[in-house]
Order: C-alpha cells, then structure tokens, then sequence
C-alpha cells in the first residue's frame, strides 16, 4: 500500500495528477473518504494527468460525469443503494469500456463493481491535512 500525505488541495491534486500515469483504460478506481475529504479534488488531478482540460465537478446530482471524450467517468454513488439500480442506469456499462471509472460512494454498490479495482482512501487529518492511501 503506498501512502502519501498532503498539506493542501493543491498536493492532493498534484498528487492525483502523478498517479494518472499508473492507470489504463479500464481500470475502475474506488474513491473512499468522508464527505469534504478532497475527493473531487482528486479527480481534477486525475484529469489533469491524463491531459483532459474539462472543468471537474462533483457527478452529485447526475451520478455521472464524463470527461475527456470518454477518457475518464466520475461516479457518485451516493444516492444509489444497490448494483440493480446502477445498472438500471447504464452505469455499470462503462465498467468494460476503454475509460477510466472513478467511483464515490462505491460501497452503494458493490454488488456489481469488477473484481479487480484500485482503492484509494482519503481521510482528514485537521482541515487541511489530508493522508491518501493507494492499494
């Protein structure tokens, strides 16, 4: 597990921004932290590594945000309480396609998520001390 701490929204991001790099086409990324943890901060790094100028913003009310012409999806699963409602959605369709699936809120639905995603944490520590744990 590869744990980095960040001092501010901008090492977040920059961090995020780096860890692009290790992601492929496909790969389903869970996003897990409280609310307020950097998890949108972390996916506007994300896009940035993988060269998408779109403005992020929190899927909250959408559930789904796509970005980079299909490059990157950011989910949140907040509202959803199980796969079949995803699925229902046509969410779970992206999960085998070439973009890059982020999901918030995953534990929602974790009765339909690929076996192999990548878990990355984000927990407080004060206001704006944040550790991020990949793996």
């Amino acid at each position: 597990m590869a744990v980095f701490l960040s001092g501010s929204a901008e090492a977040t991001e920059q961090f995020a921004q780096k860890f692009a790099s290790s992601l492929r086409g496909g790969d389903v990324v869970l996003l897990e932290g409280e609310m307020g943890a950097g998890k949108t901060v972390f996916v506007k790094g994300l896009a940035k590594g993988l060269g998408i100028d779109d403005e992020v913003l929190s899927p909250t009310y959408a559930y789904m945000n796509e970005y980079g012409g299909g490059r990157l999806y950011h989910y949140d699963c907040y509202r959803l309480s199980c796969g079949a409602q995803a699925e229902a959605l046509g969410l779970t369709e992206y999960f085998s396609g070439d973009g890059i699936c982020v999901l918030e809120w995953a534990q929602n639905i974790a009765d339909v998520l690929p076996d192999d995603c990548i878990k990355v944490t984000i927990g407080k520590l004060g206001k704006v001390n944040r550790v991020i744990r990949v793996g």
